[in-house]
């Protein structure tokens, strides 16, 4: 177990090797974050307008008339509601697969930029907008077990389990969606496939890459109290901005991970990463199955 997440941090380090030679995969993740906060203000504006806010906060209200707790959430709310996180959803998920577009460039030989990669996402819209709809679904479904576990051990466990289940088997789907050209159910078919050959990896990542952003977090809280100290108006934008860089980074690094893990799974030998390091911490299907 440890010899494994010493592989998966050495190929971290080759990951921000890669990012430093193509700086500007960062601002896939960027983007995709000023996408969704522009989406959460559309989002604001319009349910203020509309009450769908106040509803949401006050679901229901006493009528004095009838006596009655009435609600006051309508399907207008409840559609947009539903349209935003949707929304955000694919905004998220179009960035993550420019990002993995361009990695996959990088890894096979080319010189990728911002364009090729968000060109590359483009080309497979439809399908990402199907995996969204899955995906966010899927999500839903997930919050509601959570809140319905609420109070119960047993069901808290549960929930975590089907959502870290459902977390690896679709660990590939985007990568598959952009180089294979499938549906998202072919996809998720081709991700869960992959997924025994590959769990290890995917289990020690999620730990090496979740130190990473706490590591970042506390760097960005640390800038940020600094500065703040000295005068409030710079410490907040300068937080903010070393957060978006630092969790960018970091972003583009999974991305890079997850592009070469998809191509070496597949059998083929991504670029930049050493073949006796890849060979170290990825065993054959048949070994791997067994570990």
């Amino acid at each position: 177990m440890f010899r494994t997440i010493g592989h998966t941090f050495e190929l971290i380090k080759v990951s921000w090797g890669v990012l430093m030679k193509d700086k500007e995969l960062i601002f896939f993740p960027i983007m995709g974050g000023i996408g969704v906060l522009i989406l959460l203000g559309v989002f604001f504006v319009i349910g203020s307008a509309t009450g769908t806010i106040d509803h949401f906060e006050e679901p229901t209200k006493f009528n004095a008339t009838t006596g009655l707790e009435e609600n006051q959430v309508v399907p207008v709310d409840i559609i947009l509601a539903g349209a935003t996180f949707f929304t955000a959803y694919f905004i998220v998920i179009f960035f993550n697969a420019a990002l993995i577009s361009a990695a996959q460039e990088r890894l096979r030989g080319g010189d990728p930029n911002v364009s090729s990669g968000l060109s590359h996402a483009a080309k497979h819209v439809h399908t990402i907008i199907g995996w969204a709809i899955i995906a966010a679904v899927v999500a839903l479904i997930l919050m509601y077990l959570r809140s319905r576990s609420r109070g119960s051990m047993m069901g808290s466990i549960g929930t975590s389990l089907l959502s870290s289940g459902w977390a690896m088997i679709t660990f590939f789907v985007v990568p598959i969606l952009v180089t294979e050209g499938v549906g998202p159910i072919e996809a998720m078919k081709r991700s869960t496939g992959l997924f025994t050959a590959t769990w290890g990896r995917q289990l020690t990542s999620n730990f090496g890459f979740g130190i990473i952003y706490i590591g970042v977090m506390l760097i960005a809280g640390l800038i940020t109290g600094i500065f703040s100290a000295i005068s409030p108006i710079i410490g907040v934008p300068i937080g903010v901005l070393v957060f978006a860089v630092g969790i960018g980074g970091v972003q583009a690094m999974e991305g890079i991970f997850k592009a070469a893990l998809y191509d070496y799974a597949r059998g083929e030998k991504p670029l930049e990463f050493q073949e006796a390091d890849l060979r170290m911490a990825y065993s054959p299907r048949p070994a791997a199955a067994g570990a």
